[in-house]
């Protein structure tokens, strides 16, 4: 089993998507910001420092910094540019849960190998599927 501390500082990209649209749309992401976000392919990084997390998204759209204690409310403004209280946990060894809420809830597991990240992202009915691989 793959442990949280072993992707520490690994760097995945964006290499496959499904339904990330309709995700987006279910959000109430407006039409430019979902173009915008179904053409980039960001890529991912977590790292640690003294039980404070920080997950990385760069693109050459957008770069986010989420900043992160596991279990730990946090305000969060979100790449798309909504504001959501947030609260991200571990679940076994390697995938973490977060949960967003604002004007409706969100949930996003992300759940890390040494070789991909596969993040399921749910809202409503809609799950959307994004994998990213490890850069070399």
């Amino acid at each position: 089993m793959v442990a949280l501390k072993d992707i520490l500082g690994i760097k995945y990209k964006l290499d496959k998507s499904e339904k990330f649209d309709e995700f987006m749309k279910a959000l109430g992401v407006g039409l430019i910001t979902r173009k915008m976000g179904n053409t980039v392919s960001p890529v991912v990084e977590l790292t640690e420092d003294g039980g404070t997390y920080t997950l990385k998204s760069s693109s050459t759209f957008k770069n986010t910094v989420t900043t992160f204690k596991l279990g730990e409310e946090f305000e969060e403004d979100t790449p798309d540019g909504r504001k959501v209280k947030s609260v991200i946990t571990l679940d076994g060894d390697n995938k973490l849960i977060h949960v967003q809420k604002g004007d409706k809830e969100s949930k996003i597991v992300r759940e890390f190998t040494p070789e991909e990240c596969k993040m399921i992202l749910s809202v409503d009915d809609i799950v959307c599927t994004r994998i990213y691989k490890k850069v070399e």
